[in-house]
């Protein structure tokens, strides 16, 4: 049988993302407008609705997820995305976030350290005509500095820290949100910048997969 992807798209939003605080009815609109299955290997689309990280592709770098629907959407809404906002995703995968914050901002840099996400994220946001977002190859960490300073910058996956570079890529009174540490340890973080000044404060619990490039290298112990 084939599955209703709207059917499964809407008791996404009303059962996994409704009901962990996500209110905010411009994103559950985005994420309603959004087939997630477009997105996910073709062999796990009947699976793209079910509450928890999708698996991308092995990589070199390590494994890439598409972060499960209520962390990414209280991600989305903890950053306060406006209608003139412009937005760098960092590690966009096969661009299933970009095209959710294309419905929020006006327009969206997703970038890709990996070449093959970067082409397949290139093709699907254009067929679905997300013409506001463009795909970029690049160091994750690095951000996207020649397009700064950015209103919006959100992290898609688990970090063990957000790098100064990102940081500085900030506009005055733009947002950067992250889940910060691993497993049940993870804690959605917002940093805000006003008058120069980056602050940074705890918001909720979030146990999402790593994003590779954001670890930290284990240290010696004598």
């Amino acid at each position: 049988m084939t599955a209703d992807f709207r059917e499964l798209r809407v008791n996404m939003v009303d059962t996994q993302i409704r009901t962990t605080d996500v209110t905010d009815l411009a994103v559950l609109d985005a994420f309603l407008a959004v087939p997630r299955e477009e997105f996910v290997p073709a062999q796990r689309r009947e699976l793209a609705y079910i509450d928890e990280d999708q698996v991308l592709a092995e990589t070199a770098e390590g494994v890439r997820y598409l972060m499960e629907p209520s962390p990414a959407a209280r991600l989305v809404q903890l950053a306060l995305v406006k209608k003139q906002d412009v937005v760098l995703d960092i590690g966009c995968g096969t661009g299933y976030l970009a095209a959710v914050l294309s419905q929020l901002a006006s327009s969206v840099i997703a970038l890709e350290s990996n070449p093959d996400f970067v082409a397949a994220a290139t093709e699907k946001l254009q067929t679905l005509g997300c013409d506001n977002v463009v795909v970029v190859s690049g160091e994750l960490t690095a951000g996207y500095a020649k397009e700064a300073p950015f209103d919006v910058i959100i992290i898609e996956g688990a970090v063990d820290f957000v790098p100064e570079a990102l940081q500085a890529q900030l506009r005055d009174g733009g947002r950067l949100v992250a889940i910060e540490g691993q497993g049940n340890m993870g804690v959605a973080h917002i940093y805000v910048k006003e008058d120069g000044i980056v602050s940074r404060r705890g918001v909720f619990n979030a146990a999402v997969k790593l994003l590779p490039g954001f670890s930290r290298s284990a240290e010696f112990v004598f």
